[in-house]
């Protein structure tokens, strides 16, 4: 049996002319024996082969050797896939290596790994399994059967070519009944639905849902497979959001739960109280300035919270769908005044019907036409005012900046009650005449 110098120089002159099939090789080897290949090898001539290997077996070989070596990889690799390799290292492997690369390979391998808050990049794992479109059968199902004892769970196998571009899927079924020489090219499934690692997860969470998957491979710029997201985390993220929404809609902290510390809790509630506590006295000023007319007809004190509780649930309706939207990413940002228009005009029609069943009741239990119309015409703009501001908060916003959930709900109400005591007030001095018994 030939000995490991007589086999170097073969192994060099494979990795030379043919990196492809090098890289390929390494992966069906088991672990100890391809590391001992890549250390046997000059780096320079080991980084040959790394373009071509799947971004989890490559960052397994490498987490056990020199920074040096590393370094000389990663210059060698393009920035994505650089990038899918650091991602898959351990923690402290990546501590150890991060110093030894020029900045220019960090701050690219910076940039790419910074996926925003609510993309898929952010909750997918690295840990997948991917074989090459040129591999056996029947070494993919030993490689498999290796993983499994070894106590690994994954529920899909994907295929990539040379490029790591993700081109097929693995059904174990097929593998298990195709032909042991087989290539997985001839095996695999070629439809595929991926995600961009720049998705919004709530998008992922709709689709994986519409095609009942609970899985899906996460794909980069290039089609290169970079990780997986699983419908498990993807529910556990989107409920938790949901959640942190609707306190931030009522003043609360959004990392704020059940049994935070006390001054915690004070620190996320009091500054919002302050904030509510200002525009009541705002509100309540809109009354002091109309004293006197409260006081000539004082059955408008019965109208008062009826106008500006009505026009706080009929903003809060709009505030709701037009969050949900924002959240869903379905209002692009030239479809907002349509938006608010068609708030707009709901909100008319709501003052007009609800106004007019007012101003009835008014009529009628009172028995004076002219505070019906009082509070008919109070409601109505109430109403109108309502629906625009529902729809205008959140979207200004989101323009500026800022969390359209984070205390909309407390503008709104501020909105809707001085409007709401405004036209009251305003609408009975210019009939006051008419209201005098």
């Amino acid at each position: 049996m030939p000995n490991r110098q007589t086999l170097l120089p073969i192994v060099r002159k494979f990795f030379e002319e043919d990196p492809v099939r090098a890289a390929h090789s390494l992966e069906t080897l088991d672990h100890e024996d391809a590391v001992s290949v890549l250390k046997a090898l000059p780096p320079i001539l080991s980084a040959e082969a790394f373009p071509y290997l799947q971004a989890g077996h490559a960052a397994g070989l490498l987490k056990g050797i020199s920074p040096e070596f590393f370094k000389i990889i990663m210059e060698k690799l393009e920035p994505q896939q650089g990038a899918a390799i650091f991602m898959n290292l351990p923690s402290e492997a990546r501590h150890n290596f991060l110093s030894h690369l020029s900045e220019k390979v960090k701050r690219q391998i910076q940039e790419l790994l910074t996926y925003p808050e609510d993309s898929a990049g952010r909750i997918m794992t690295t840990d997948f399994l991917a074989f090459h479109t040129d591999l056996k059968a029947k070494e993919a199902i030993q490689k498999i059967r290796t993983l499994a004892r070894k106590g690994s769970n994954l529920s899909y196998a994907y295929v990539i070519d040379e490029e790591s571009r993700l081109v097929g899927v693995m059904n174990m079924r097929d593998l298990m009944l195709a032909p042991s020489d087989a290539v997985l090219d001839s095996v695999m499934r070629k439809d595929i639905f991926t995600v961009d690692a720049f998705m919004d997860r709530e998008q992922v969470a709709r689709e994986l849902s519409k095609r009942k998957y609970f899985a899906a491979p996460v794909v980069d710029t290039e089609n290169r497979l970079i990780g997986v997201v699983k419908a498990e985390h993807l529910i556990q993220d989107v409920q938790e959001e949901a959640s942190e929404d609707i306190q931030k809609m009522f003043g609360a902290g959004g990392d704020e739960r059940a049994f935070s510390p006390v001054r915690f809790s004070l620190s996320k509630r009091l500054p919002w109280l302050h904030v509510n506590l200002a525009t009541a006295f705002l509100a309540g000023s809109v009354v002091g300035a109309f004293q006197s007319v409260i006081g000539k007809f004082p059955v408008l004190a019965i109208y008062l919270p009826v106008v500006a509780g009505q026009g706080g649930n009929a903003g809060s309706q709009a505030l709701v769908v037009v969050i949900r939207g924002l959240v869903m990413r379905e209002i692009p940002g030239r479809k907002a005044l349509r938006l608010i228009f068609k708030e707009l005009g709901i909100g008319i029609i709501n003052g007009i019907v609800i106004g007019l069943v007012t101003a009835a009741v008014a009529w009628f239990w009172h028995g004076n036409p002219y505070l019906g119309l009082v509070v008919g015409l109070a409601m109505f703009v109430n109403l109108l005012v309502a629906g625009l501001t529902g729809a205008t908060i959140p979207l200004l916003m989101k323009a500026v900046g800022l969390d359209p959930a984070q205390c909309s709900n407390i503008i709104l109400t501020t909105f809707t009650d001085v409007m709401g005591f405004f036209s009251l007030l305003g609408f009975a001095v210019i009939f006051q005449k008419f209201l005098i018994p």
